[in-house]
C-alpha cells in the first residue's frame, strides 16, 4: 500500500503537520449532517487555518447514492476544485466511500485524505483503497479502486457514537482476528465495551488494521489473497441488501457479524472449522448484536443477492471460508442446498 497511515490521538496535530507537507490550492472538507454536528466542532479551529470548504451530505447508508454524489462533484466544481485541490473526508463509511469516489471521479481525480469518526470505517472502509456508492438497491455496485494519500485513524471520536456503532465496527476486528491468530481472535473477545479505553481500542484498532494491511499490500486490486477480507461479507452484503428492499436498513458490522455465522457454518460444513470456535463466536454475536430475522421464505431472494455480489465473476455462489482461525480458502464454490442449510443453522444459532 502505497497511503500512510497515522495512528494517533492528537488528531489536530495529525491534520496540521499533514497538510503542511501537501501542495494545494484549495481544501474540502466532506461531512455528513451528524459529523458536521458531533465532530467537526474538534477540528474546526486547526480546517479553518487553512481556509477549509464544508461540504455536507444527509446521514445514513441510504445517502450513499448517486444524488449525495452529485451534490459532491457539484459544490467541488461551483467552489472552484482544480486537480491541485484536496477533499478530506471526515466521517463514517458512508462518507469515505462516497467521497473517495467523488474524488477520485472529479476532473478525472484529486487527492483525499480519509479522517474515519466510526470505528467501522476506521478497520474497514477508510484503509485499502475501496471507494463507491450503493446503485439500484444494491450494495456498493459502483466504485473504484484509489487509496487516499494519508488516513488519520484516532479512537478519541468514538466517545460521540451509541454503543451500537462501535459493535458494528468491532465485527470488523473480529473479522481481522479470525483471519489473524487465535490469539488476536481470543484477545478481541475479551474486551468490554462498557469499559471505553481509547488507548487500549487504538492498539487493538492498529493491531487489526495491519492485518488488513498487509493483504492488501499482496492484493490491492482483490485479484486473489485479498478475497480474504470477504469473509462474512457475502452472506452479510444480501443481508443488507434485503433489510434495504424491507426499507429497514441495517448497519453494515451488524450485517457482517451475522454474515460470519451463516460463513463459518460453511466453514465447518465444507472444511472441518472447529465446531467449538464456531458456538463460541455465534454466542458472542447473538449477545452482543442479537439476530437479522429471516424465514425459509427470504432463501430464494438471499441467495439470489449472493449471486449478484459484486466479488463474484462465474454466477456461481462462492465464499471465503476458513479451514481454521487463520487458514482462509478463498473461492470455495458452494452448493445452493449447503448455503440454504447453513441458514437453517445460523437461524438455530441466533433462537430464530
Amino acid at each position: 500500500m502505497s497511503q500512510k497511515i497515522i495512528f494517533t490521538n492528537d488528531v489536530n496535530q495529525a491534520i496540521e503537520k499533514t497538510l503542511d507537507g501537501v501542495d494545494y490550492n484549495k481544501l474540502f472538507v466532506l461531512t455528513d449532517i451528524n459529523t458536521a454536528h458531533f465532530v467537526m466542532p474538534k477540528f474546526k479551529d486547526t480546517l479553518s487555518k487553512n481556509g477549509v470548504i464544508d461540504i455536507t451530505i444527509k446521514s445514513g447508508d441510504v445517502n450513499k447514492n448517486l444524488e449525495s454524489l452529485s451534490h459532491v462533484w457539484k459544490q467541488l466544481g461551483e467552489n472552484g476544485a482544480t486537480r491541485r485541490s484536496v477533499l478530506i473526508n471526515l466521517g463514517g463509511g458512508m462518507v469515505t466511500d462516497l467521497g473517495g469516489f467523488a474524488a477520485s471521479t472529479f476532473k478525472r481525480g484529486i487527492r483525499f485524505i480519509n479522517i474515519p469518526t466510526t470505528l467501522l470505517s476506521a478497520v474497514d472502509a477508510a484503509v485499502g483503497g475501496k471507494t463507491g456508492i450503493n446503485f439500484n438497491g444494491l450494495k456498493n455496485e459502483v466504485g473504484v479502486f484509489n487509496e487516499a494519500d494519508t488516513v488519520i485513524i484516532s479512537t478519541l471520536p468514538l466517545d460521540t457514537l451509541p454503543i451500537e456503532e462501535v459493535k458494528s465496527g468491532y465485527a470488523e476486528m473480529l473479522k481481522h482476528g479470525l483471519l489473524s491468530s487465535p490469539e488476536v481472535f481470543n484477545k478481541l473477545l475479551e474486551y468490554d465495551f462498557q469499559d471505553y479505553n481509547p488507548e487500549l481500542l487504538l492498539d487493538l484498532l492498529e493491531e487489526s488494521v495491519n492485518v488488513k494491511r498487509e493483504i492488501v499490500r499482496q492484493d490491492p486490486h482483490e485479484n486473489g489473497l485479498r478475497r480474504a477480507l470477504n469473509l462474512g461479507h457475502t452472506a452479510g452484503h444480501a443481508f443488507e441488501s434485503l433489510a434495504m428492499k424491507r426499507m429497514s436498513p441495517i448497519p453494515h458490522g451488524y450485517a457482517v457479524a451475522w454474515g460470519m455465522i451463516v460463513e463459518l457454518v460453511l466453514s465447518h460444513m465444507i472444511l472441518k472449522f472447529d465446531s467449538s470456535v464456531l458456538h463460541r463466536y455465534a454466542d458472542y454475536v447473538y449477545r452482543n448484536y442479537g439476530a437479522f430475522n429471516i424465514t425459509c421464505e427470504d432463501y430464494p431472494e438471499l441467495l439470489s443477492l449472493m449471486r449478484h455480489d459484486k466479488k463474484i465473476n462465474s454466477g456461481e455462489i462462492n465464499f471465503s471460508l476458513l479451514g481454521s482461525i487463520g487458514d482462509v480458502k478463498i473461492n470455495c464454490i458452494t452448493d445452493e442446498d449447503d448455503v440454504k442449510a447453513a441458514l437453517d443453522i445460523y437461524r438455530d444459532l441466533v433462537h430464530i
